[in-house]
């Protein structure tokens, strides 16, 4: 086991909500689904050559990891509101930022906040995320991308998202 001191994942009540039930379900329905379909499949013989049989103990594999991922996300969750509206970058805000020159817009956080929606998320302990924490609008800073280049970074706007 890990001593990492990482900080814990901020969510939303609603966030958290989702994930608590997304977790029931696989856990209970969910996992008594696959284990049936897999029963189903052994039944039909060979299991060397027995697609739906493989299928199944991969879904099954898929599974249990998300539910190994979800419990301890959210065991170790900081739930509560959204951030204060006060423009400061921090987990939760919707961020608008002219990163190299080019205007993007991104969630910083976990991307289990965002759930279906297609925004981009940055963790707040990526690069570009732990570079602009604590920053406000007309702020910039540099970070140094994986590839090492540093880019640049000047905060438009920090809102809290509202999802």
């Amino acid at each position: 086991m890990s001593t990492n001191s990482a900080p814990a994942a901020w969510l939303t009540q609603e966030s958290y909500d989702r994930l608590k039930a997304e977790l029931d379900h696989l856990s209970g329905p969910g996992r008594t689904e696959i284990v049936a379909r897999i029963e189903q499949a052994r039944s039909e013989g060979d299991l060397k050559e027995n697609g739906g049989y493989h299928a199944a103990k991969e879904e099954q594999g898929k599974a249990e990891a998300r539910i190994r991922q979800l419990t301890h996300l959210l065991q170790t969750a900081h739930v509560g509101e959204a951030p204060a509206d006060d423009g400061v970058v921090e987990p939760g805000m919707l961020v608008e930022a002219l990163i190299a020159g080019d205007p993007e817009t991104f969630l910083l956080g976990s991307r289990e906040i965002a759930g279906d929606s297609d925004i981009d998320v940055y963790s707040e302990k990526s690069p570009l995320g732990a570079a602009i924490q604590g920053m406000k609008a007309g702020d910039t800073a540099a970070y140094t991308a994986p590839n090492g280049k540093s880019i640049s970074v000047e905060i438009i706007s920090a809102k809290p998202y509202a999802g």
